[in-house]
Parts: C-alpha cells; structure tokens; sequence
C-alpha cells in the first residue's frame, strides 16, 4: 500500500472490528506547504480525536520526556519507538502512522499485541482478529499497561458490549 487512502481503506475496512465501523476514523495528512512536507495523524472516535500528533510536537515537547535508556530512540529521525509517553504527548505524525501500519500489516496479530510500538497495539487491538475472550483475558493485564491503551481497551469492549 503505498498511499494513505489505501492504508486507511485496510485499517478501517478489512481490519477493523465490525463493532467499530463506522466510528473509529484514521487520519493522516502531509501539509505540502511546510518544510520537508511534515503533517499529523489522528484516530477518531465519532469525530472526537482520542489522539493525535504533529511534526512540530517533536520539537517543542521532546524535553518532556524522561531521560532514560530509550530516549535515543524516541528523538531518532524515525521515532522507531512509540510509547504512551510520546502518544500522549503527540510526538508522532503521519510517518509513524506509515511505520507502525507497516509492522501491523506484515507481522502475526500476536506479534503486533506485544509490540513495544503502541500504535501498533493500538491497531491490533481495534483489529477484528481480536474477539470477545481474547479481550478478557486481556482484562488482568490492561491495568499495567498506559492511559492510552486503557483507553482503547475501554472502547473496544463497550463496543462488544463487555462493560
């Protein structure tokens, strides 16, 4: 998939859990206008970003972040390493959306739940190869994880009518 409307098309359409259809929305733009053509990436629920990232958050937040092992990671070119510090922050944009659908699209469903790259989780954890008893037996260890995969644990299983 090499444009965003395609990749959009499979996040939203072929893995998408049929009880999110139509309320989980991806979003991803380049602004062709600024430097190097850097954008933003978001998901939506009901058109409500539950998060979202630009470009220009790498910059004026990047020293928000704990110094520790990891931090060289988080401030590569690449940012290969997405974690709830940084979704939390929005140090992210649409390449990151790029990579870690990426790493999503071509790994097993159980790779992509373990991944150290939390849009990854994310994904597959909106992702319709996740059913009903996998989600709770998720339940024990969602308390350990961040705010942000808490959160998307909470509206996957309202979706399933789990809460």
């Amino acid at each position: 998939m090499a444009t965003w409307s395609g990749i959009r098309h499979k996040l939203e359409q072929e893995y998408l859990a049929a009880s999110l259809r139509g309320h989980i929305q991806y979003y991803a733009t380049t602004y062709s206008k600024s430097p190097d053509h850097e954008g933003r990436a978001a998901i939506r629920l009901d058109g409500r970003e539950i998060i979202s990232g630009c470009y220009w958050n790498n910059w004026y937040k990047a020293h928000l972040f704990p110094k520790d092992e990891r931090y060289a990671l988080r401030m590569s070119t690449e940012f290969a390493y997405m974690d709830d510090t940084a979704v939390q922050l929005g140090v992210f944009d649409q390449r990151c959306f790029y990579h870690a659908f990426y790493a999503f699209d071509n790994q097993s469903i159980d790779q992509s739940l373990i991944s150290e790259d939390i849009i990854v989780r994310i994904f597959a954890l909106l992702d319709r190869r996740v059913g009903k008893r996998r989600l709770l037996a998720m339940k024990d260890g969602i308390g350990l994880e961040g705010e942000t995969m808490q959160c998307f644990y909470a509206i996957r299983t309202a979706a399933e009518g789990l809460k």
